[in-house]
């Protein structure tokens, strides 16, 4: 008699998440900062694979600095780092981002990211911005919401 094969584990959802989302979280935006805590704790509770595009990193440095001084934005840039893995673009996918034809040609790069790694879902507050984008999107709280589905089964 064989042995009974033991049951495979699902596989993690894996989430790309857009800069306008890490901000949320960090400058405490409302009414976004919720959901978007919600979605970086089920990262960080390994319910998630989180992963942030190389670009999307000085972006949050800097905008932080701005908005409130470089001891925060360094804090949160290392948080960040800790949490989530970067998904670098080298030549081939700024290529990609381009030819994806996006208005924005930061979008574009964060779709060609997405792609890249292979992830589930883009998360972002800013659908619209994507909607040529060939990326399955969610917002933050519609993440949450299919990781608690999927852990309901």
């Amino acid at each position: 008699m064989a042995a009974a094969e033991p049951p495979t584990a699902t596989p993690k959802l894996a989430f790309l998440i857009d800069t306008n989302v890490l901000l949320d979280v960090v400058l405490e935006r409302k009414p976004w900062v919720e959901d978007a805590t919600a979605l970086l704790d089920a990262v960080a509770k390994g319910r998630a694979a989180g992963y942030v595009a190389s670009h999307a990193i000085p972006t949050v440095y800097y905008v932080v600095a701005r908005e409130r001084d470089r001891a925060a934005a360094a804090t949160a840039t290392s948080d960040l780092l800790q949490l989530l893995t970067v998904v670098p673009l080298d030549n081939a996918g700024f290529q990609r981002a381009l030819g994806l034809g996006l208005r924005d040609f930061e979008d574009g790069a964060q779709a060609a990211a997405c792609l890249q790694v292979g992830a589930d879902c883009l998360v972002t507050r800013n659908p619209k911005d994507y909607r040529e984008a060939p990326v399955t999107l969610r917002t933050a709280g519609e993440a949450v919401a299919l990781l608690d589905s999927a852990q309901a089964r």
